[in-house]
């Protein structure tokens, strides 16, 4: 779409550069050029647009079922220049019109001359010394590749595929705020809640699950100094049922061997 244009099917609007499968057709001359017509269905509502080429103004014209936006802009604001009018383009090929505005053009030349001046001493300056450009184009792109270079290496050094940034004190300073939980800390969490749970009085049974692992603790102490002790004397270690029904029964009575004389 060469403009911004106005669906009259369904009044919508189809905005410039907007791609669309036309039918081109030849449809007359304007001297030896050739007049075209796309004909094309909108995507809104199918609704077919015809435009033609106007080859005398140099632009395009809506033939049917759609109406040119009409946009306003300011020259200053879109920091254009503005296009003389068909009157003005006719004023300019009279030679007496000319004449009589050739001081106000000559005006505009001196005032429009120091800044045209300025800006071509720029450039003949920038672009005197071609050697002194390549050397500095040249240097700049050798202590780029080093800087790629040693990002590169520093990356496959740390395991990473891919170049990381240039380090940054905003970078380090968010770095250094962010905590990872470990292992250790649940641990010594859950040791503490568990401590702070538990009751400073032996045999208390105001918290069930916290005795319980005591109780628990406990008596993996014991059979472990149990069977350190038989280690040591040389003895088997007994059995947890034997230990469990020797504790059962009652109170223990050491076995007297008499002796025939």
């Amino acid at each position: 779409m060469p403009y911004n244009i106005w669906c009259s099917g369904c009044n919508s609007m189809i905005a410039k550069g907007v791609r669309f499968n036309a039918e081109k057709k030849h449809v007359g001359n304007y001297y030896s050029t050739k007049i075209w017509s796309f004909t094309m269905k909108a995507a809104c509502c199918k609704e077919e647009i015809v435009i033609q080429t106007d080859p005398k103004n140099c632009r395009y014209v809506i033939v049917s079922d759609a109406q040119q936006k009409t946009e306003d802009f300011d020259i200053e604001d879109a920091e254009t220049l503005a296009l003389p009018t068909d009157d003005e383009r006719g004023m300019l090929a009279d030679p007496f019109y000319r004449l009589e505005h050739q001081e106000k053009d000559l005006q505009k030349k001196k005032e429009a001359e120091p800044i045209l001046v300025r800006l071509q001493r720029i450039s003949d300056h920038r672009h005197s010394d071609e050697y002194s450009l390549n050397r500095s184009l040249r240097a700049k792109l050798r202590s780029q590749k080093k800087r790629v270079a040693e990002e590169e290496a520093a990356s496959r050094r740390m395991g990473i595929n891919i170049r990381l940034l240039p380090a940054a004190e905003e970078d380090a300073a968010a770095a250094s705020q962010v905590k990872f939980s470990t292992k250790f800390d649940k641990t010594r969490r859950d040791t503490h809640a568990l401590i702070n749970a538990s009751s400073i009085f032996p045999g208390s049974s105001g918290f069930p699950v916290a005795n319980k692992k005591i109780t628990g603790l406990e008596t993996k102490r014991r059979k472990i100094s149990a069977a350190a002790a038989y280690k040591l004397s040389g003895r088997f270690k007994p059995s947890s049922w034997s230990q469990n029904s020797v504790s059962s029964s009652g109170p223990k009575f050491t076995p007297v061997l008499a002796r025939r004389f």
